[in-house]
């Protein structure tokens, strides 16, 4: 299903949530395992090559020998997840990390890339970054990557990574039919059991009626059944529409409900003025959530997800 797997992290003492959820996969698949660290820096434009030295803390340019010195820290703290595997590649290079993540990705065509929301990290660690509720990081790398972006919160445990239950939140738009897509090829693959889910809107009183309030989520499901008719025959799936006023709070209440192992979701970034934003309930499913979040972005990547 992966052929090629890229997990960034931005911890040098030790091997992250990221970085051991991508190994995983990537044994599950027989894939190649890239690992990146983005070297950061407290400035921006043409001095972004000056960082700061991970061991001393004093301020360097950064250059080939001192990359190669950063590859050589992650392979030691990560030696005895990785040794054993084999298949993996080590980079660091300087930059803004969701530019050089793309970068990297787009080169080696890579179909999967795992990553760790970092919000409010760039004042830890003096560096330049814009925020966002979940890191600017993961916000670039959903908004301008093709393939499946996966955001862990936290390890997992690699039975879970089996993804015998996967949840799809859906509203209806277009991308929600590419994360829908996606969670297929992973039934297709682990013989998943998918649960498709829409929150519809909240009874603008209690004292709404009841008869009109059943019809309108009987509407719902109807739609549902439509928007999910092409499934193919043999995936065991379950409909589920629920009201609410905030779809992420939903979502993650419906995937704790059901004990899901993957939230698949579509990316709905949008276009406001000038700037290009991730959805809301993208940024806090994928920032609140205990299991992996997959966002989908564009259909093309699902093509190279076969068999």
């Amino acid at each position: 299903m992966f052929n090629k797997v890229l997990a960034a992290t931005d911890l040098l003492e030790a091997c992250d949530a990221a970085v051991l959820t991508a190994l995983d996969i990537a044994k599950q698949n027989n894939a190649k395992l890239y690992i990146l660290h983005v070297l950061e820096s407290a400035y921006s434009g043409k001095y972004r090559h000056f960082v700061k030295h991970f061991k001393t803390g004093d301020e360097i340019v950064s250059n080939e020998e001192y990359e190669a010195t950063v590859k050589e820290q992650i392979d030691k703290q990560c030696a005895g997840a990785l040794k054993p595997y084999g298949n993996y590649e080590i980079a660091a290079r300087a930059g803004f990390p969701y530019g050089e993540i793309l970068r990297l990705a787009r080169a080696e065509r890579v179909d999967l890339i795992v990553l760790g929301p970092h919000a409010g990290r760039a004042e830890e660690k003096g560096v330049v970054r814009v925020s966002g509720t979940i890191g600017s990081t993961v916000e670039g790398v959903i908004m301008h990557e093709r393939c499946p972006v996966m955001v862990v919160n936290r390890i997992v445990q690699k039975e879970r990574l089996n993804f015998k239950k996967a949840l799809v939140s859906i509203d209806f738009s277009k991308s929600c039919e590419y994360a829908l897509q996606f969670a297929i090829k992973l039934a297709q693959r682990y013989g998943s059991k998918i649960f498709i889910f829409h929150m519809g809107a909240a009874p603008p009183s209690p004292r709404y009626p009841q008869a009109e309030l059943e019809a309108e989520v009987a509407a719902l499901k109807k739609r549902l059944e439509e928007f999910c008719k092409e499934i193919p025959e043999g995936i065991d799936y379950e409909l589920s529409v629920w009201e609410g006023t905030q779809p992420y709070l939903e979502i993650l209440k419906y995937a704790r409900e059901k004990d899901v192992d993957i939230i698949a979701m579509g990316s709905h970034t949008k276009e406001k003025g000038e700037k290009w934003y991730v959805g809301s309930a993208v940024e806090q499913v994928s920032s609140r959530s205990v299991c992996p979040v997959a966002v989908i972005t564009d259909p093309k990547a699902l093509l190279k997800m076969e068999g």
